[in-house]
């Protein structure tokens, strides 16, 4: 079969589909059904109605029947076998004459009784069994509730029938996972012209549309094309966005979904979803079935509490027979995107599944810049040359969904000022949005907490700047942003390691606020905590993870934790003694004291610097660009001593921390 009659072919077939699934016959079925509702219960209507019991004139009681009879002043009655009720005259004077009715037991011995004593009575008697009525209670009790509730269920199922959407018929359709397929209709094709930052992963999925495009090409070189791509990377990075343009640049069908919609409290529900999808898949070939957060249904067999998650597992097993099952010809890939790899089971990671595993990561400054042209192409910027690449500068370890924010944020910020472009102001302000939130301008602080906040800010600068940094300083604030109380902005570099002393001046830049706050008030505030989250984490990581403590050796001691709900076992073996822990809790005690007493040095040797910064800070609440560089200039760096003798200033830092040679820093 040709490329074209092969694409002809699942042209037609989605259009077979939808026309089965678009069929009149439930447009035909529910008005049908409506107005066969109404006639049956406008007939039972008028079923109870005639069995209504007959009540002409005034009620009577038994006995005081019985006693107009004894006294024989009935003159006519008529027994109603089927109501149960007496109707007649009863005289009232000489010439006066009443009609009434009487409810009577409903047994052969009253009914005896009863009428014994009216014919005694010498009144003119009749007995209607009314045998009409007999089938008319039997149609309106039994048989119209029955074919009425039929209809009613019948009209659930119609208006809640696939071709409609949700509601009953999911309880029949239970073990089938719908139709995922993404109709082209729905949604602009995507293609491979519509990513940036993403020229190695393009390169890898490159391989899968050609296989989609022509399978047969493959099998007669011989070669076997990746069953499956797993996709890892931080959220936000274009896992998503990466299966989809492979979709279009393939022509193929694309079938999208979450691994949660295969999980469901009944067991074999998942596994059985897992079949219909892959059936699907093969029906209307060539196919991509994308699988997002795989994690889900993916995890680890036989791990956590209680020996692991059956319904789960089953899914999975199923997962692993349909990858393992179909053959290289068939014109399907499975991708799937996670940023859990460490909890996946290992026979998804295994060759012949997903055979192929691409890291998606974050941009480095160029991958910004072009995703940040890519996502500006329908926004008016003022001047997209200038200022595009200072936003790149300005957000290293942003993501792609995150860098797509700050324009949508800077188009809305110039709506919201009335401007006429998107200008550098609103795309810096979308930056420190996306950073630190909003700008809090309701949140209102004393002339003594401003001070303080311009202090603690004021001391991360200036320490920041003495240690090499001050080029990198973009702006600092007291404004309230989220959750924060101040704000300092670092020009941040894209590094993909960390030297010791890198780790070191982040930590001194952390610890510079609360230094600052004990050395001009006397004592900290609760304005330090992240401040402290972050320079223990990174003391911690330094001693625990990177073998950077002489005391505790070159040796990891911290491992990621095992969760034990997200597929970790519950019983592990500690690998590190009780002795070495309290050794690894002195070490970040020290780690954090030495980078305190550096900062408190800093800020000491230059209160000056501070204390301009700081009265700057409180009257104009931001400081940025010459003004910011100006106040910074008089910082003096802080001058090391290393361990043969010889000083450098941090600017000759990062070379010497390259090489071997450099010795251990001590404290000046």
């Amino acid at each position: 079969m040709s490329r074209s009659e092969r694409r002809a072919r699942r042209q037609a077939q989605p259009a077979k589909d939808d026309k089965t699934a678009t069929s009149g016959t439930p447009r035909r079925t529910v008005p049908a059904l409506l107005v066969s509702l109404v006639v049956l219960s406008t007939i039972l209507a008028g079923a109870l109605l005639v069995l209504r019991p007959a009540s002409p004139g005034q009620e009577r009681s038994i006995d005081a029947l019985v006693a107009d009879a004894v006294a024989k002043r009935v003159k006519t009655a008529r027994l109603l076998d089927e109501d149960a009720r007496v109707t007649g005259t009863v005289a009232i004077g000489e010439e006066r004459a009443r009609k009434f009715w009487t409810a009577y037991p409903r047994s052969d011995a009253a009914t005896n009784d009863l009428l014994k004593t009216l014919l005694s009575s010498r009144a003119k008697v009749t007995v209607d069994a009314q045998g009409d009525k007999t089938a008319v209670r039997f149609l309106a009790q039994f048989l119209l509730p029955i074919v009425i509730l039929a209809n009613l269920l019948a009209l659930i199922f119609a208006l809640s029938s696939p071709s409609r959407g949700g509601g009953a018929s999911d309880f029949l359709q239970f073990g089938r996972i719908g139709d995922k397929r993404e109709k082209k209709a729905d949604k602009a094709r995507t293609t491979f012209a519509d990513l940036a930052a993403a020229e190695e992963a393009v390169v890898e999925l490159s391989e899968v549309r050609d296989y989609l495009a022509d399978p047969r090409a493959f099998e007669h070189m011989g070669a076997r094309p990746p069953k499956g791509v797993l996709l890892v990377g931080p959220p936000g990075c274009g896992k998503t966005l990466l299966a989809r343009a492979v979709a279009g640049e393939a022509d193929a069908n694309f079938y999208s979904l979450s691994a949660s919609e295969f999980v469901e409290s009944l067991v074999g529900v998942g596994a059985a979803r897992v079949r219909d999808l892959f059936r699907q898949a093969r029906a209307t070939a060539p196919s991509i079935i994308f699988i997002d957060e795989l994690d889900a249904a993916g995890r680890q067999r036989g791990a956590g509490v209680g020996g692991g998650h059956d319904e789960r597992e089953q899914t999975l097993n199923e997962m692993l027979v349909q990858m393992d099952g179909f053959a290289p010809t068939e014109g399907v890939v499975v991708l799937a995107a996670t940023n859990r790899l460490d909890i996946l089971d290992p026979a998804l990671l295994r060759a012949g599944r997903f055979d192929r595993h691409i890291t998606v990561d974050r941009p480095d400054l160029d991958g910004r810049l072009a995703i940040l042209r890519l996502h500006a192409r329908g926004s008016r910027l003022a001047d997209p040359e200038n200022d595009l690449p200072r936003i790149a500068r300005r957000s290293p370890g942003f993501t792609g969904a995150d860098l797509a924010n700050v324009v949508n944020e800077a188009a809305l910020l110039a709506v919201r000022s009335r401007a006429s472009a998107v200008d550098y102001v609103h795309l810096e302000e979308a930056v420190d949005r996306v950073l630190s939130g909003p700008k809090r301008r309701a949140h209102l602080i004393s002339a003594e907490e401003k001070r303080r906040i311009a202090h603690h800010e004021a001391g991360h600068a200036v320490v920041a700047a003495a240690l090499g940094q001050a080029a990198t300083i973009q702006k600092v604030s007291v404004v309230a942003r989220g959750s924060g109380i101040g704000h300092l902005a670092i020009l941040g570099e894209d590094k993909s390691i960390l030297t010791r002393p890198d780790m070191e001046a982040q930590i001194a830049i952390a610890m510079a606020g609360i230094a600052v706050e004990e050395m001009v008030f006397g004592h900290p505030s609760t304005g330090s905590e992240g401040d402290l989250g972050r320079a223990t984490q990174t003391a911690r990581d330094m001693a625990g993870r990177f073998g950077m403590s002489t005391r505790l050796g070159r040796m990891r001691l911290l491992h990621e934790q095992r969760e034990v709900f997200l597929g970790r076992d519950y019983l592990s073996t500690r690998d590190v003694s009780q002795p070495t822990m309290e050794h690894l809790d002195l070490e970040i005690r020290r780690i954090l004291d030495e980078q305190e007493a550096r900062a408190r040095e800093i800020v000491v040797s230059n209160r000056t610097a501070l204390e301009a910064l700081a009265s700057a800070l409180a009257t104009r609440e931001t400081l940025e660009g010459p003004e910011l560089s100006e106040l910074l200039e008089s910082v003096q760096p802080l001058i090391e001593v290393l361990a043969n003798g010889a000083a450098r200033s941090p600017s000759a830092k990062k070379a010497a921390a390259r090489t071997p040679s450099a010795g251990r820093r001590t404290p000046e």
